[in-house]
């Protein structure tokens, strides 16, 4: 036995959400402390170093009633543009969502014919479970669960980040490291809120469905599958809706704006730069939030099916079975205190700290993690157990599991590094693309392009070396633990990569609002940072999501019944053929659709400059409306041919060609995604930061290489431009695709299994 009792698992799990829920309460608190009203600005200067504050304000001249008013004028048409996308996007999924839960009800009602009579147990045909009937309707309501609190996850990261960029930007009158820890403050309630609802909804949901299923665990963790299923969806309309959205802008913004008319990024005179802002959040951080949702909500479902039908589940040990939420839940406690060394324990003085801080995170909150398993493992886990292995039960020690959790975890931290390197304008690979712009636009695609394939190299190891580590360990059990134990550190991932689009932001606003070029150029020191940081996000949401579709596709050919999976009968090969064709089917359909509904926005743009009078001059206000009506009409129209190719390949597959196709299908996938996915967003983000190391010209070869304006600098935005759908659009999007199609297959397994391969039965 376990030396947790189940009692303290009941009690322990929702304590430790809702620790996480009120730090972030309490972040939040401290985020709005920053006043964005100017009145109050003066009265709260008499704190402790309030009167230096009020003198340094008053030398700059910025101590200016009309920045604070402009700021938060631009931050409320920010956040409308975002809220209101939003909404309009969840109308629509919302009427999918319900057509798909109908589709969930009857595909898995359908596998005894909606009888409901006991069945015998998939895997124990000795015992009686509950009727196909139960895991359909209640697949159909965790399905349902899933999709809201994904929704919400997305929705609450925006509010945030639309909170807090304002704040950020008038912080920076004061200092870099001011503004730092707001934008920080406001990525971890993010963070927070996300991993501490994902666990919290998952436990409720196990719990009331034990009601109904009572000892039956091995339907019960079927039907929780569902709950991954509704996560993953609707993180794949964000990623793809709001990726398209923000890209239309961007490139539209950029191609006039900057290439054409010579204004700087952010300038209020480019009628695009609201929806370029509204982008931002959108995109970067709805989507992102929803995607990580997804990962975590899907490893943790892959990891309890399988423990369901392991001794774990057999034996009825509750705190055992629990134990990848138990994982999470420590994972909650360690980012806790990571968050504290960046915003309280030590404080940012200097540009040149900030990205330090933000990769001291990732390494604090891995190092503590590995002690965090550690407790976690023997405390909850039995010291020998055993884990069904395709047919099998394979007997595991709980060092075997600590180490398996532990490999994901340095994986991940390992998967971050690697990324960052080949991002980040601090190290030779982005200075070489910045150095071939010197020959023209050309030969910077060419390096560019170079960098993104070479990228992949270390972190495919990396996951394969944790693959293998782990399947051997605690077979595909080991795999799921493994992907959740990258996504344990899941808070302070994600305030790291929510800081990027809100430091971003704040950027935008400092250049709209008109404030001193020294802000601006503490803000870019800041969004510099954020490129590297939310790539680095990128590089764990892929590595992540490997692991996790390995780890269902492990779970679906065991529910599906199939032995093993041989590459060499011609059903799964064609199979395999077929789904290392979909990524590219997959990133054809979202580059083609940032193209054409950045192609609108470069003629609205264009419209405006010609026939409006007074707007180069700065006289009349261009319509920021219509760009964002552009863009927001374009993604929702865009996004339901890619998400229909993610979500309707498994049930024709599963339908016509059956399961083994199906495992071929969702093999083929996996393998050529992950590397499309890595390349695209490391490749998108060496041509931004290589732009950026030119533009801010901090050494004497980025010097040589221009102003702003000069030759290579335009070669420079050019490959930016051709780098933004891939590193958030193509890229990020790729993931969940991977993810989906395994959730989905898995869940429908039931239903493949017994009617499934019509086309091979004639």
């Amino acid at each position: 036995m376990a030396l947790l009792p189940d009692l303290a698992t009941e009690i322990v799990i929702p304590v430790f959400a809702a620790v996480g829920i009120i730090f972030s309460l309490a972040q939040w608190a401290l985020v709005s402390r920053v006043k964005l009203s100017p009145e109050r600005n003066a009265a709260n200067n008499n704190n402790k170093n309030g009167y230096n504050d009020y003198l340094i304000e008053e030398e700059e001249g910025i101590n200016d009633h009309n920045v604070v008013v402009k700021c938060a004028e631009i931050q409320n048409a920010i956040s409308e543009g975002a809220t209101s996308f939003l909404f309009t996007e969840y109308k629509y999924v919302g009427i999918f969502m319900v057509a798909f839960a109908i589709l969930i009800f009857l595909f898995l009602g359908s596998v005894e014919g909606f009888s409901t009579k006991s069945q015998p147990c998939t895997y124990n045909k000795e015992k009686l479970c509950k009727p196909a009937l139960a895991t359909a309707v209640f697949s159909t309501v965790s399905f349902l669960l899933g999709a809201f609190t994904s929704v919400v996850s997305g929705f609450l990261g925006m509010k945030i980040a639309t909170y807090a960029n304002a704040r950020t930007t008038l912080e920076a009158r004061k200092g870099v490291g001011k503004a730092f820890i707001i934008a920080f403050r406001s990525g971890a309630v993010m963070g927070f809120l996300l991993a501490a609802n994902g666990l919290l909804v998952l436990y409720i949901a196990i719990n009331l469905f034990k009601l109904y299923y009572g000892d039956d665990w091995e339907g019960l963790f079927e039907a929780i599958t569902g709950y991954g299923l509704g996560g993953s969806s609707m993180a794949l309309f964000g990623r793809v809706g709001g990726g398209i959205y923000t890209k239309a802008a961007d490139v539209g913004a950029d191609l006039v704006g900057k290439v054409e008319r010579n204004i700087p990024e952010d300038d209020p005179r480019n009628p695009a730069v609201i929806a370029d802002n509204v982008g931002d959040n959108v995109g970067d951080i709805a989507g992102m939030g929803s995607d990580l949702f997804g990962s975590y909500a899907e490893s943790s479902c892959a990891a309890l099916v399988v423990a369901s039908i392991s001794s774990f589940g057999i034996n009825h040990d509750f705190t055992a079975m629990l134990y990848p939420l138990l994982i999470s839940s420590m994972g909650i406690l360690v980012c806790l205190i990571t968050t504290l060394f960046a915003t309280d324990f030590f404080e940012i003085k200097a540009v040149k700290e900030i990205e330090p801080a933000l990769k001291n995170q990732l390494i604090i909150s891995t190092a503590l993690m590995t002690v965090g398993i550690a407790i976690v493992t023997w405390t909850c886990v039995p010291s020998s157990f055993t884990i069904f292995n395709f047919g099998a039960q394979k007997v595991v020690k709980n060092w075997q599991l600590f180490l398996c959790v532990a490999v994901g975890l340095w994986a991940g931290l390992i998967i971050g590094f690697v990324t960052e390197y080949y991002t980040s304008n601090a190290y030779s690979p982005v200075q070489d693309v910045a150095d071939s712009c010197r020959t023209g636009a050309a030969t910077n695609v060419i390096f560019g392009l170079a960098l993104g394939y070479k990228s992949v190299i270390i972190p495919i190891f990396a996951i394969a070396i944790s693959i293998f580590v782990s399947f051997s360990f605690a077979a595909m059990y080991g795999i799921a633990v493994a992907a959740l134990g990258m996504l344990s550190t899941i808070a302070t991932g994600l305030a790291i990569d929510a800081y990027g689009p809100i430091s971003d932001n704040a950027g935008g606003i400092a250049e709209m609002a008109g404030m001193s070029h020294r802000i601006r150029e503490r803000t870019d020191a800041l969004d510099a940072a954020g490129n590297t940081t939310a790539a680095i996000g990128k590089g764990f949401a892929i590595g992540s999501a490997a692991l996790v579709s390995l780890a269902l596709f492990g779970a679906f050919v065991s529910r599906a019944g199939i032995s093993t999976v041989d590459v060499l009968t011609p059903k799964v090969f064609i199979g395999l053929i077929v789904g290392a064709m979909l990524p590219y089917w997959f990133s054809a359909m979202t580059m083609k659709s940032v193209g054409s509904a950045a192609l609108k926005m470069v003629e609205e743009v264009r419209r405006q400059f010609n026939t409006i009078p007074g707007i180069m001059e700065g006289h009349t206000r261009p319509d920021y409306a219509t760009c964002v009506k552009i863009s927001t009409d374009a993604s929702i129209k865009e996004m339901i041919p890619p998400g229909a190719l993610v979500m309707l390949t498994p049930l024709i597959v599963g339908t016509f060609f059956g399961v083994e196709t199906l495992s071929g299908v969702l093999a083929g996938a996996l393998v050529s995604g992950v590397q499309i996915a890595i390349s695209a967003s490391n490749t998108g983000g060496a041509w931004d930061n290589a732009k950026k190391y030119i533009e801010a010209g901090a050494s004497e070869h980025a010097r040589t290489l221009g102003p702003k304006g000069s030759e290579p600098h335009k070669a420079a935005v050019i490959g930016d431009t051709i780098g933004d759908p891939l590193k958030d659009t193509s890229g990020p999007s790729l993931n969940i695709l991977i993810k989906l199609m395994a959730v989905e297959s898995l869940v429908f397994a039931p239903f493949f299994a017994t009617h499934g391969g019509l086309l091979f039965k004639i």
